[in-house]
């Protein structure tokens, strides 16, 4: 039987003064029975650096003499990887347990681009973290009117979305590499995740939603109660809308 070599994985976090949020998540890693993976973090604010110690796994920190947006930090992560799998993961995921040769099997089919695990809210329920492409209307129903149902339903197999959100999702490197990572100029945070699925599905590559690995996601919700960003929520989605 053919199997997925998970001896190449670099999982890409990202921190903004976030050490105490992202120290369980490294946690959870190191509790998994199987180790061979490597973590980036990067740290945009300098922080208690000791949580990041001690860890039985690869952990290199990649330090930003300026804070950068959340494509920026993780394309510059991804130019110091050498790995096959590049996983990029919220500092606010949480994994009870996780076997990487489940998570990647969907890239046995070479077209496959990006793969993500079903994820759901601390209180158990399924996010919406595989979605339709966003349009104005979609907006409208989810900033003005409220309405969050999910664009797909869950299946039991692995099975083709749009795209996925970006709080935990796994490139196939090369695709990665094709369409030259996150688009760092127009995004500085949000909808990169939307941007970057939509480039791929250009040109033939697809996206995954694997329903057989389960994450846990202690949404930060950041947009609804600041200001700054909120704002860059509104612009991001200006310009995914209008392609500026």
């Amino acid at each position: 039987m053919n199997v997925i070599n998970i001896d190449s994985v670099c999982l890409s976090i990202v921190s903004h003064s976030q050490a105490t949020l992202i120290h369980p998540l490294l946690l959870d890693l190191a509790r998994l029975p199987q180790r061979n993976f490597e973590v980036f973090v990067t740290i945009n604010v300098p922080e208690d650096e000791h949580l990041y110690r001690g860890h039985p796994f690869p952990l290199r920190i990649i330090r930003n003499a300026t804070p950068k947006g959340f494509g920026a930090n993780h394309n510059a992560a991804f130019v110091e990887s050498n790995s096959k799998f590049f996983a990029v993961v919220n500092p606010d995921i949480r994994i009870q347990s996780l076997n990487f040769q489940d998570l990647l099997s969907p890239f046995m089919n070479q077209r496959v681009a990006a793969v993500a695990p079903l994820v759901i809210s601390s209180e158990g329920k399924v996010e919406d973290s595989a979605r339709r492409f966003p349009t104005l209307w979609r907006f409208g129903k989810r900033l003005l009117f409220r309405q969050r149902t999910p664009d797909y339903m869950v299946e039991k197999i692995p099975y083709s979305v749009d795209w996925v959100a970006g709080m935990f999702m796994v490139f196939n490197a090369d695709a990665y590499r094709q369409v030259c990572g996150f688009d760092d100029r127009r995004f500085f945070m949000y909808l990169e995740d939307a941007d970057i699925c939509c480039r791929l599905r250009r040109i033939g590559w697809d996206v995954l939603m694997n329903p057989s690995v389960i994450v846990t996601h202690n949404a930060q919700r950041a947009s609804r109660r600041n200001l700054k960003h909120m704002r860059w929520h509104i612009l991001s989605a200006v310009r995914y809308l209008t392609g500026l």
